[in-house]
């Protein structure tokens, strides 16, 4: 019961966290630690990646119609439109795609801990903040999904690749390259749900792949607990985040993200000096 509550809270923080630029993964290390779930590192390390299933199909819910280039409702232009924004969601997608095949291990490996993520938190803090003063009072270039260029979008799947650093935050690397070349702050927002689908999708399938798919029926019930919660609250993450950066820009996430960073290397410190 006390782990059912533990996967709960982790639960809640990926649908927070997923979609709010702040890094769902870091999060997820840093309560884990402090939870300590009864289970074993294989499955967590699996676990804070498939739980993203759930949040995956809150954009799919979401945005039903607008990803779907087969809906009946659609004349042939808007179809049209709809295979356009899925290629271009495909191009982006090539970095990451390439960078995770080949180095998944390794970054598992290298940068999973508190220190790393709480310098990505931070640099990305700052950029928000930087990036957001520099754009004030400009008029945006990019309004719409469909004036992505083919550079602007390896621009963002570059800035996506790099987010596989724990603390980067996928969602926060990508509205902040997005911005930084004129998009406006709701059509970042929105290809970065979209770029989410076959990115998390392939993500989660390697981690499963890798674990084996051998689970205990504790451990399946705790990942489908996990997704179903995960689901429920990014649905509320996505909507508050849309309504949000209609009125207000991203500074907000950036000063969180310096402020929590900050904090994390102050107990890392702590730690080790009394270890």
């Amino acid at each position: 019961m006390l782990d059912a509550l533990k996967v709960i809270i982790l639960g809640i923080v990926e649908g927070i966290t997923e979609w709010l630029p702040v890094s769902s993964t870091g999060h997820l290390i840093l309560v884990g630690d402090l939870l300590k779930p009864n289970m074993s590192d294989a499955f967590m390390e699996m676990f804070n990646v498939v739980i993203q299933l759930g949040a995956i199909m809150a954009v799919v819910v979401i945005y039903f119609h607008k990803l779907n280039p087969f809906s009946p409702k659609k004349t042939q232009k808007q179809k049209l439109l709809t295979w356009q924004m899925w290629i271009k969601v495909l191009i982006a997608s090539v970095p990451a795609a390439v960078i995770g095949l080949l180095f998944d291990d390794f970054i598992d490996r290298v940068f999973f801990k508190p220190m790393v993520v709480a310098v990505m938190l931070i640099v990305y803090g700052v950029l928000f903040i930087v990036v957001e003063n520099r754009n004030k009072g400009k008029v945006p270039e990019v309004r719409k999904i469909s004036e992505l260029t083919i550079p602007m979008l390896l621009w963002i799947g570059f800035f996506q690749m790099l987010s596989m650093i724990p603390g980067t935050s996928r969602s926060g690397a990508t509205i902040v390259s997005a911005l930084l070349i004129g998009v406006s702050r709701g059509v970042a927002a929105e290809f970065t749900f979209f770029l989410a689908i076959p990115v998390m999708f392939g993500a989660s399938f390697l981690k499963l792949f890798k674990f084996g798919f051998h689970f205990t029926g504790a451990e399946f019930g705790y990942l489908m607990l996990g997704c179903v919660v995960s689901f429920g609250l990014s649905i509320v993450a996505i909507k508050f985040l849309m309504n949000y950066i209609k009125k207000n820009d991203f500074k907000i996430f950036g000063y969180y993200r310096i402020v929590l960073g900050a904090l994390i290397v102050v107990v890392t410190v702590v730690q080790m000096l009394f270890a």
